[in-house]
């Protein structure tokens, strides 16, 4: 059964940026923090927000550079998964949440687990939704985002923008992999639309760019993430698209190998699970933190 949907907010951060986000449930419940990936904000979760209510307080931001979250132009913000993550736990003082599971999906996975590091106290449990950690769940399709990381150049940067970051591909990262019709015709355009139109404001191509090119910083951090997995004890639960080209299934399956209290559902379907999975993902996740009373 789901709840009422999540209102939207926003919250002035010390550091000047204004974070906007979404919440749901009552705040005497169980904190559930719902990190977003690329190219999506926290519209990505309108739906599981609604649906996790009934037993959950949900908080999900906007990162900055994504969706309605605003960054002044004279804080010179630097567009860094360091950075992210930083502003992150500025959101998450700012609300004073001290202790929550965490959904973890694309860009929000290094987030998180940078978060985990610095703050492991603060999580109880992680839901991995496409949420990579792992060598073995980034294959062909990040060849040319690694030709980046060998040499910055402004053709190599020119050609991402022109593979990447035009309409055609964010509506690929929603519907490859959806192998039931019935579920492709169920994505709401809006969706992919949205996604697309933010990234078109002035300046978005240099923050996207910066972002693919510091990917490679979150790769080099993936020992001290699965050491962390290993040491924490922190019980994970993987849903994935197991169709999903941008982190196939391999990287979730590669999480068994540290994590003691380990479940994978896997989907068929894509990278953007929840919009034809929705209330499946809602519903394993409601009753594995219930049986771990989170």
């Amino acid at each position: 059964m789901s709840g009422a949907a999540a209102v939207s907010k926003t919250i002035a951060l010390p550091s000047g940026i204004e974070i906007f986000y979404r919440e749901a449930g009552d705040t005497s419940k169980p904190t559930v923090l719902l990190l977003h990936g690329f190219p999506s904000s926290s519209h990505q979760y309108r739906n599981l927000a609604a649906l996790l209510a009934p037993t959950h307080h949900v908080v999900a931001p906007d990162f900055p550079g994504f969706g309605f979250t605003s960054v002044p132009a004279d804080l010179k913000y630097e567009y860094t998964f360091a950075s992210l993550t930083a502003t992150t736990l500025e959101f998450v003082d700012a609300l004073k949440l001290s202790k929550f599971s965490v959904y973890i999906f694309d860009y929000g996975a290094p987030v998180a687990f940078r978060l985990a590091l610095q703050k492991p106290e603060a999580i109880s449990a992680i839901v991995t939704q496409n949420g990579n950690a792992y060598i073995e769940g980034m294959q062909d399709f990040w060849n040319p985002i690694r030709e980046l990381w060998k040499s910055d150049t402004p053709e190599i940067r020119k050609q991402l923008a022109d593979f990447l970051l035009v309409p055609a591909t964010t509506k690929f990262q929603y519907t490859n992999g959806v192998t039931d019709p019935k579920l492709l015709a169920q994505i709401p355009p809006e969706t992919y639309t949205l996604d697309q139109t933010l990234m078109e404001r002035p300046g978005q191509v240099d923050v996207q760019l910066g972002l693919f090119k510091d990917y490679e910083s979150n790769t080099k951090l993936y020992p001290q993430f699965q050491e962390y997995l290993r040491t924490s004890g922190v019980p994970v639960l993987a849903v994935w698209g197991k169709n999903d080209i941008i982190f196939v299934i391999e990287g979730a399956k590669a999480y068994k190998r540290d994590v003691k209290d380990f479940k994978l559902v896997e989907l068929d379907t894509g990278h953007f699970v929840l919009e034809t999975y929705g209330e499946v993902v809602a519903q394993e996740m409601i009753d594995w933190l219930g049986k771990r009373g989170l």
